[in-house]
């Protein structure tokens, strides 16, 4: 196993998580008092688990026939282009 790339992968997931949708849901599901908690837990750790293999898999299949640098522009440029979404309804609301 490469350290170096599961410290870089693990660190950018994770405070890129912190405080998204997909934890405000989850902290709302834990707050249910009638609701079980390890339930929940399990069921947004297998969630999280399973889109971030979608992730791996595509990203995958995209280096077979696409280049690893175009594939990281696309992506900066999304990321991009959502934060300016974002930002462009925060200031015209």
């Amino acid at each position: 196993m490469d350290w170096k790339v599961f410290a870089t992968v693990f660190s950018t997931v994770f405070v890129a998580e912190l405080g998204d949708k997909t934890q405000i849901a989850t902290m709302l599901f834990s707050a249910n008092k009638d609701g079980n908690r390890l339930t929940v837990f399990l069921a947004a750790s297998v969630a999280l688990v399973l889109a971030s293999a979608i992730g791996v898999l595509a990203g995958s299949l995209l280096s077979r026939y696409l280049d690893a640098r175009f594939i990281q522009y696309v992506a900066g440029a999304l990321f991009m282009a959502i934060g300016a979404i974002i930002l462009y309804g925060a200031i015209t609301a």
